[in-house]
């Protein structure tokens, strides 16, 4: 996660933020190419570059025990009363089934720590996600700056008996991309990237996500997503699914009797993109005072240099530390 590292790996993009690797050679991906296979991995022994590798093939990858029981358990615990008090959605976009729970930042300690702020999981967002301005001139001066990922939303969804299947959709569309095929992922074509945690076992019975694999390199303007390509990650409880926003997904159909598909999510985004869920109303300060000052800084309390998200041209970290040194910082660097 060191901003050196980053840089090193940014610094050889074109001037629209895409890669400069050769791949006008390679046939342009589409919906009539051969599905990518989506990867399984083991936490205790995936790395960042693993996971990373996985993502650019299949724009989706399955994490085996993300999470501890013990740290899922906690997660429900702490939930559970606000997906009870939950109303359905009006509108078609989710069942009647279904109760969420959203600023999940403010309302569980473990699902911010363990979830959000999961080593691999901040890895793999730092690596795709941080965008680099090399040159910036300002007069004499060239003022290089780094933005870093921010979380996007946090959401808990319980799906329940009934629930009909949700439509195939992207999840980048509240930013407005227009993409054309690419043969190969280009690092800067994403603008988020999505993890989802199975709180219960989730089988193709009670509605594990549908997902098309290598959908995230296709011409948006194809369309529309085709079921018969679908996949079905099937998880058992703490297995997480990690998946490009560019990628096209949607819950399935919960067809058994008595089976709720719990469903732990939170997704991160660009430093200078707006967020889904915006982070300062869903959660009071006071409910997010006593995080790591690391997380508040992902959550958009940090600076995405430069200049965007100052209060009285200072860092807002300045509101939850007062008194702290390490963010009296200027607006340009990293």
């Amino acid at each position: 996660m060191a901003p050196a590292v980053l840089i090193g790996e940014l610094s050889d993009t074109a001037a629209d933020g895409f890669s400069k690797a050769d791949t006008t050679s390679k046939p342009l991906k589409s919906s009539k190419s051969p599905l990518p296979e989506v990867m399984e991995l083991d936490s205790a022994s995936a790395t960042v570059e693993d996971v990373v590798a996985a993502l650019k093939v299949a724009g989706g990858v399955i994490v085996r025990n993300f999470l501890r029981s013990e740290e899922v358990n906690r997660i429900l615990e702490d939930v559970n009363p606000y997906l009870e008090a939950d109303k359905p959605w009006d509108g078609d976009f989710f069942p009647p089934e279904t109760r969420r729970a959203f600023g999940m930042m403010g309302k569980s300690r473990t699902f911010a720590t363990s979830i959000v702020g999961s080593p691999l999981w901040l890895g793999v967002t730092d690596a795709l996600l941080t965008s680099h301005s090399k040159y910036n001139w300002v007069g004499d001066n060239n003022e290089e700056s780094i933005s870093a990922p921010q979380v996007h939303n946090t959401i808990v969804f319980r799906i329940g008996p009934g629930a009909r299947a949700q439509a195939l959709h992207r999840d980048d569309g509240p930013h407005y991309p227009d993409h054309r095929a690419v043969p190969e992922h280009v690092l800067g074509r994403d603008s988020g990237i999505g993890l989802f945690v199975a709180g219960t076992k989730a089988t193709k019975a009670n509605g594990a996500t549908r997902f098309i694999p290598g959908s995230h390199l296709w011409d948006y303007r194809e369309g529309p997503p085709r079921e018969d390509q679908i996949v079905q990650p099937e998880l058992n409880p703490g297995d997480a699914f990690m998946m490009l926003s560019g990628c096209f997904h949607g819950g399935s159909a919960n067809t058994t009797e008595d089976e709720y598909r719990i469903l732990l999510s939170t997704f991160s985004t660009r430093g200078w993109l707006r967020q889904e869920e915006n982070q300062y109303l869903s959660n009071s300060i006071e409910s997010i005072k006593d995080l790591p000052p690391a997380l508040q800084e992902r959550m958009g309390y940090g600076l995405s240099r430069p200049f965007l998200g100052w209060v009285e041209l200072k860092s807002p970290m300045l509101l939850l530390h007062p008194e702290s040194s390490k963010h009296q910082k200027d607006l340009w660097g990293s």
